[in-house]
């Protein structure tokens, strides 16, 4: 049987790149996908979007309008509309068909290899940041450990539903980071993600933690305190990891987003 897939997007003046995102997810090939919108109370055409698609989908698509605090308390409120046995973040857009099958498979695949049913099982994928048609940025994930100051980039994540009965929700205390904090909280003792090493999402270029240097200021704040919070020595050696790992990034970035 074809498990469910509930894609989690977040909505707020979204009009200008929603149907993008939409038109992608429409484009998959995967069979059983569930469309999950939290719109905060939209004042431009999100909503009639929304409407329409819901109206024309192969999808299931369920939405909430709800005025919410951020992106967090969003996905919170999209988490609870789900029903499928996989959830996904999706805020910006899948480049190819098959990208959820393949992430799905790519769970199938690791969960094979384990015996432990407590083991966190999820998947992640490489991506690109993008203005329009325009790669911005290429970012290759590959695997590690948050010991290391590697972290999945959390736009690509699929984690199976039990991953959040057992572990809960974002915390909507942090501004920018609270999907760090939340990769901490369930990877810090280990865990199974699987690996696609293929660009499967583009991300639209800019986001909550990059949008200034202000904002990336309180994004490293934001990650020591996660690590701290969760008990995860040393803090500032493992921020200064991972700050090292972005900037290397940065260095060799071959923007190849077909890749």
């Amino acid at each position: 049987m074809t498990p469910k897939v509930s894609l989690l997007l977040t909505t707020y003046n979204s009009a200008s790149v929603l149907r993008t995102t939409l038109d992608s997810i429409e484009a998959q090939d995967y069979p059983d996908i569930e469309v999950c919108i939290a719109d905060s109370c939209s004042s431009d055409a999100t909503m009639d979007i929304i409407k329409d698609y819901a109206a024309s989908s192969k999808y299931k698509v369920v939405y909430e309008v709800k005025k919410d605090s951020g992106i967090y308390e969003g996905l919170n409120n999209a988490i609870a509309l789900a029903s499928g046995e996989y959830l996904q973040v999706m805020n910006d857009r899948l480049t190819k068909p098959d990208a959820i099958s393949k992430l799905v498979k790519a769970i199938e695949d690791e969960e094979r290899k384990v015996t432990d049913p407590d083991v966190i099982l999820g998947a992640h994928s490489d991506l690109v940041y993008a203005e329009g048609d325009k790669v911005v940025r290429y970012w290759h994930m590959g695997r590690g450990s948050i010991l290391s100051g590697w972290m999945p980039a959390h736009p690509t994540l699929m984690l199976k539903r039990n991953v959040y009965d057992r572990y809960g929700l974002y915390d909507t205390s942090y501004t920018c980071s609270a999907d760090y904090e939340y990769m901490v909280r369930i990877l810090k003792k280990g865990g199974r993600l699987g690996y696609v090493d293929e660009v499967l999402i583009s991300m639209y270029y800019g986001g909550t933690s990059n949008s200034s240097m202000g904002s990336y200021m309180t994004s490293v704040l934001e990650a020591i305190r996660a690590l701290l919070a969760n008990k995860v020595h040393p803090a500032l050696l493992i921020t200064g990891l991972r700050t090292i790992r972005v900037a290397l990034q940065f260095l060799d970035n071959k923007g190849d987003g077909d890749r």
